[in-house]
């Protein structure tokens, strides 16, 4: 047990890596010819990893850039975004990766809201990166690829110096903030989760201990490298485990089982549409997945006729569930080996670290069985938001993070999720939060009320539907379409629309009776 922050007693693993960049030293001094990267045809051992990060490194320190200043990587599942993060990494800066679906007004927002000196982005988003009237305290624009714009520095690949050292020579200190990551609350403004170096060393461990992986094992980054999962599940616990990371530019079902194949991957992390997918996919049955051992999944339940077909067609296959949010660095429960189909209904238990209450709207726990809300404590729990004091006090409570998720502890551990008390959407297992998009809605000229509720989808779980009332106003599908393009991440663009002929309806309070709503959805 050790004492956090002032107001938190933590269960934690005595031993443990200091920082990301020691991870990565770590790695390269234990296995340095061990393959650690692959991405398309272009491959890296350890060492040759090392050296790029070092180039970027050094590009970075020649400019100016210096140990906690924010940078954010807007870049798209490439090697490179491992160069560039890595990088920072080494110099004691704060990486803000931000997924590439995100528009130019919520870049313009993060980038103010944590007052970044700099952004590194694929050569092909540079319209979306905002210039200096936007965003005046940004010094460096930096593109990953030669593009015709004098405003931005090329930051090319190119090994650096062997003296660079890839752990800073600052002072470090495990308590220190490493990344950012914005995830958006009920305000509908990002927060901007601070994740300490011990935070991600805990997580780091969990998925290590709790998946049984070694530095045998090789994983398929197919998820975003940018959110919580990919970052911390799979780019920082493979570079740990000195294990091989193979980069999924794009996921389709059918050239991803090309790569389990031809790569013998081991490990997964997906979400439940994407192995669905692949048991679809016509030639799923021919393919030859001996290697695939280990499949973590989250972010919404995994339908038991998946769970059956994969247990049919890869019986070496163990498929484990996982739940956790950005605030508490990725996983929080897991599902113990081998109880998957019989505990199906459930996310798993707490991880060994982990301390999860179920706790009422008072703040008392509930006895087990009985539904509360998961208030999550632990070494993975971030310190708060940053710049957010008030988000933070009204989230966190005594260290523990208040989740806003309703569910229920059964007496042998295991957690189950019944609903949300944010008003949350989840499409695919990206998280939309209404009042972002609503805001975005109500920004149309014309529209008094809008509202958005999830239409039910056998693949994705959720697709947005939205509600308007502009009385007086013609019903312009394509403009309120065109509107939320421009304003929101691509998957937060309601997808059907229903124009309403009288306001909202409301209860008594003025709340959105978003179950009258889901009612009126047409088929």
């Amino acid at each position: 047990m050790e004492a956090w922050h002032g107001d938190r007693l933590v269960r934690t693993f005595a031993e443990r890596p200091l920082s990301l960049a020691h991870m990565l030293a770590d790695a390269v001094a234990r296995s340095p010819e061990r393959p650690a990267l692959i991405d398309g045809a272009r491959r890296w051992n350890y060492k040759q990893l090392a050296l790029d990060v070092q180039g970027m490194a050094q590009q970075f320190s020649s400019q100016g850039l210096q140990a906690g200043d924010r940078v954010l990587l807007f870049i798209r599942n490439r090697a490179e975004f491992l160069f560039a993060f890595f990088a920072l990494q080494s110099l004691g800066a704060i990486a803000v990766p931000v997924g590439v679906r995100e528009q130019r007004p919520g870049l313009q927002f993060i980038l103010n809201q944590c007052q970044a000196r700099g952004v590194v982005f694929d050569g092909d988003l540079w319209d979306r990166i905002p210039d200096d009237s936007e965003c005046p305290q940004v010094q460096w624009r930096w593109s990953l690829d030669p593009i015709p714009a004098p405003q931005a520095l090329h930051l090319s690949r190119q090994p650096g110096a062997t003296h660079l050292s890839l752990v800073p020579s600052i002072n470090l200190d495990p308590a220190d903030v490493s990344v950012i990551l914005y995830t958006s609350g009920t305000t509908g403004r990002p927060k901007g989760a601070m994740l300490t170096h011990r935070n991600i060393s805990h997580s780091v461990l969990h998925y290590q201990v709790c998946m049984g992986l070694n530095e045998t094992d090789c994983s398929a980054l197919a998820v975003p490298a940018s959110h919580v999962t990919g970052l911390i599940a799979m780019i920082a616990t493979f570079v740990h485990i000195r294990g091989c990371l193979v980069i999924v530019p794009e996921f389709k079902a059918g050239s991803f089982l090309d790569l389990l194949e031809r790569e013998k991957v081991t490990h997964t992390l997906l979400v439940p549409a994407m192995y669905n997918l692949c048991l679809l996919d016509p030639s799923f049955a021919a393919r030859q997945l001996g290697a695939w051992r280990i499949g973590g999944y989250g972010g919404a339940p995994m339908p038991v006729s998946v769970i059956d077909g994969l247990a049919q067609k890869v019986p070496g296959l163990t498929l484990l569930n996982a739940y956790g949010a950005t605030e508490t660095t990725s996983p929080t429960t897991m599902m113990p080996a081998g109880e998957t189909r019989t505990h199906a209904d459930t996310v798993g238990v707490p991880l060994p670290c982990a301390d999860v209450r179920i706790m009422d709207d008072e703040g008392h726990e509930v006895a087990r069985g009985e539904t509360g809300e998961l208030w999550i404590g632990g070494p993975m729990v971030v310190p708060g938001y940053w710049d957010n004091p008030q988000a933070t006090a009204e989230s966190f409570t005594a260290g523990y993070w208040r989740s806003g998720d309703l569910g229920s502890m059964d007496e042998q551990g295991y957690v189950r999720l019944y609903d949300r008390k944010k008003d949350m959407l989840n499409r695919g297992g990206f998280k939309i939060y209404s009042v972002e998009v609503e805001n975005c809605l109500m920004g149309i000229p014309g529209v008094l009320e809008a509202a958005i509720v999830g239409r039910p989808c056998p693949v994705l779980g959720e697709r947005v539907h939205a509600f308007l009332y502009a009385p007086g106003h013609p019903a312009d599908d394509h403009a309120v379409m065109s509107h939320a393009k421009a304003n929101l991440a691509d998957y937060k663009v309601p997808e059907t629309l229903t124009w309403l002929d009288q306001p909202l309806p409301r209860n008594a309070n003025g709340k959105v009776l978003k179950r009258v709503l889901r009612a009126q959805i047409p088929d």
